[in-house]
């Protein structure tokens, strides 16, 4: 199983790296390791990570950083929604859907 994102998801994902790379240099690489072993996990088993918003949204906190990965089947992949910070407002990516 393979995983891609939704276009603002991206986009989002990608100004993590580069906010954590302009605070300290090898941290945006760090988040980006962080990440992608997060989603090999995900991957191999993601029904077992919790459905945070019914009836197919499931959750992965993502270790070592204050995000939580929300994703959903799509097909035979999985589509990553948003990376979304533990403080943001909660619902500020539910248009993607």
């Amino acid at each position: 199983m393979s995983y891609f994102f939704n276009p603002r998801a991206r986009v989002e994902h990608l100004e993590h790296v580069t906010y954590y790379e302009s605070r300290q240099p090898g941290l945006g690489v760090r988040y980006l390791a962080a990440f992608d072993a997060a989603m090999t996990k995900v991957c191999a088993a993601p029904l077992r990570y919790k459905v945070e918003f019914p009836p197919d949204i499931r959750r992965y906190r993502l270790p070592g950083f204050p995000y939580n990965i929300l994703y959903r089947l799509v097909g035979a992949d999985v589509e990553v929604l948003v990376v979304a910070p533990h403080r943001r407002r909660p619902d500020y990516w539910r248009d993607r859907v």
